[in-house]
């Protein structure tokens, strides 16, 4: 327990006959980036209040920190940075983030200093005496991320970090990301942006109808592996051959698509139709994007509401 910084099995939270969340059981651990997906209404929402200690589960157990959900002393290790945020927006951004590190007890030169290397890092030095009714919404973006850092915690709550950011800003993102995994702090990250997940995430759980349904290992992907052959010459009975190594998915003309289990079969594949007198002119392989596997997950449920 004491080497996870999050730990829930079986969380559930019901709010008079609605079953918010069923069945939250998940880990993380130090340095972990973890993505946190699913649909509207899947209660990913819910599962963040929960470990957040701001509201209770109904049962289960969890841990974060290793503390009781809501414990003060663990709290004070946590950063977060909800999706829909409000921020006084007659302070400045550096106003705002004294008043913050004021909130997590922290003061004088340590705070100064704090401040203005964030300010630094979020590219908002220029802006840091301009009130937050005049920011952008990038920029205002860019200024939460900074009060989740404040407290130099150990593991970061972020609920879509990049929305309203433009790439450049997405990119910022994931370097602020990087450097908090090569410092030992864990991430949960929750976002919709699937493209901005598998380019970020160690590792992602699929939370469907309040229940953690699969997870996936994006740093060493086991899943099936799918591959495009170009080819010419091809005939019927070699095409049907193909399924001795695989699925076959589709034929289509010169392409034939194939599902492995294993790419150790790719050189097998390239023997047998050079030696059946086929002339390959490509292969291809690749894992499936994170986006067909979160729709394979989710089915019915994974369709715009």
């Amino acid at each position: 327990m004491s080497e996870r910084v999050i730990e829930t099995r079986g969380l559930r939270k019901r709010f008079g006959n609605k079953v918010a969340v069923a069945d939250l059981s998940l880990f993380v651990g130090p340095g972990e980036v973890f993505g946190f997906l699913g649909p509207n209404g899947a209660g990913k929402t819910t599962s963040l209040k929960m470990l957040l200690g701001l509201i209770e589960p109904s049962a289960g157990t969890a841990r974060v920190l290793g503390a009781p959900l809501g414990d003060r002393r663990a709290r004070a290790g946590v950063g977060f940075l909800p999706e829909h945020f409000r921020f006084h927006d007659w302070l400045t951004g550096r106003e705002l983030l004294h008043f913050h590190g004021r909130l997590y007890g922290l003061s004088g030169p340590a705070l100064r200093s704090r401040i203005e290397d964030l300010l630094e890092r979020m590219d908002l030095v220029e802006a840091r005496d301009r009130a937050l009714r005049h920011y952008s919404k990038g920029m205002l973006q860019r200024v939460g991320l900074a009060q989740a850092l404040l407290n130099e915690p150990r593991v970061v709550f972020l609920d879509e970090p990049t929305s309203g950011l433009d790439p450049l800003g997405r990119l910022l993102v994931r370097d602020v990301i990087r450097e908090l995994k090569s410092r030992g702090t864990a991430v949960f990250l929750n976002s919709h942006l699937l493209g901005e997940i598998e380019a970020t995430c160690d590792r992602v759980v699929f939370l469907k109808a309040g229940r953690t349904v699969r997870e996936l290992d994006l740093r060493g992907r086991v899943d099936r592996l799918e591959v495009e052959l170009r080819l010419q010459g091809a005939d019927a009975a070699t095409l049907s051959g193909l399924d001795q190594f695989g699925r076959r998915i589709e034929a289509d003309g010169e392409r034939v698509r194939l599902e492995l289990a294993d790419e150790e079969r790719l050189p097998e594949i390239a023997a047998y139709l050079v030696e059946r007198g086929v002339r390959l002119y490509g292969m291809h392989a690749a894992r499936p994007s994170l986006e067909r596997v979160f729709l394979e997950v989710m089915g019915e449920e994974g369709r715009p509401g």
